[in-house]
């Protein structure tokens, strides 16, 4: 959901004193995101960001994200780091929401990313599955493919009022991914939402990897799954084989894909996109009153779930 917490200068000041940074120097909100509140803080010691942990994200979860996070970095991953508070915790509570100090890390996301920079993005996943193989912690996918049959028949009493027959659309497809799901795929630690807007450049170099709440323990292609949908589609919602070829050549160069993995890619692509396509649904049907940012529109994974659809072999997809 796209909710926004409210965090006064006093409030901040007395979460700070947990913390052996200063003073700020400078404090905002920032307006990107749906799943958590972000704000730029800025202190003596350098830059950081401030992240609320909303409705979506269990505290339970949190050592998982935040010790993922320190483990990947000291393996070279260049991903935030918690900022550790004097009796050494990862977080602490902010009106009445668990809160977390962050590393703050240079770079722009791409709105229009080209074939070079998913070839870059596919390279760091590839190491990020790497780095992640003796990360000893374990946290099931809570949004995976045995979860998108119930929700999709939970969201498919409102969602012809999106789109019509959308409601019969992911019904069936949350099915169809039920009994086609492959099985024995390599597994570990993935991203599970690297976006575009969850991958930072400067000067063309790639330069972070952020948003981590949503890691989890799958399987390996899946997440190279979703972000052929998040890098390969083009705004009138054509594939570009160009990008998905270059993205999977990044990968490969880190990793190679099984010959399993390469021939279950058509099934994991649907149901990456399927993934989306509900989260975004369900947030869609159900937005908050005073959200600052807007839920994005699920009408956008469609077309990507239909042409996975049509796909024939992994060929497709530049293999």
């Amino acid at each position: 959901m796209a909710v926004y917490t409210d965090v006064s200068a006093e409030d901040l000041a007395s979460f700070l004193a947990d913390y052996d940074i200063g003073e700020p120097h400078a404090f905002k909100g920032i307006a990107e995101g749906v799943e958590n509140t972000n704000y730029y803080l800025q202190t003596a010691k350098g830059a950081f960001i401030l992240t609320l942990y909303e409705k979506r994200v269990r505290e339970t979860d949190l050592p998982f994200f935040l010790d993922l996070m320190e483990h990947l970095a000291r393996r070279g991953i260049p991903c935030p780091t918690p900022l550790r508070r004097r009796d050494a915790a990862a977080y602490g509570l902010l009106n009445g929401r668990p809160a977390a100090i962050l590393a703050f890390l240079e770079g722009v996301s791409l709105r229009r990313p080209e074939p070079v920079h998913g070839r870059a993005a596919g390279r760091a996943l590839a190491a990020l599955h790497r780095a992640g193989m003796d990360f000893p912690a374990r946290r099931a996918n809570a949004l995976g493919h045995d979860a998108w049959a119930a929700f999709a028949r939970s969201c498919a009493a409102s969602a012809d009022t999106v789109q019509p027959g959308l409601a019969a659309m992911i019904v069936d497809e949350a099915d169809f991914l039920a009994r086609s799901w492959p099985k024995d795929l390599p597994r570990g630690v993935i991203h599970g939402d690297l976006f575009p807007d969850n991958v930072l450049f400067m000067g063309g170099t790639l330069s972070g990897l952020i948003d981590f709440y949503f890691a989890c323990n799958d399987g390996l292609a899946y997440d190279l799954a979703v972000m052929i949908n998040a890098w390969c589609f083009e705004p009138d919602g054509a594939f570009n084989v160009t990008k998905a070829r270059s993205l999977i050549a990044g990968y490969e160069a880190g990793r190679a894909l099984t010959v399993a993995e390469r021939a279950a890619l058509p099934v994991l692509a649907r149901g990456a996109a399927l993934r989306f396509l509900l989260t975004r649904l369900h947030d869609w049907l159900n937005q908050s009153p005073g959200a600052l940012v807007r839920p994005k529109d699920p009408k956008e994974f469609v077309p990507r779930l239909k042409f996975h659809q049509g796909v024939a072999g992994p060929e497709a997809y530049g293999l």
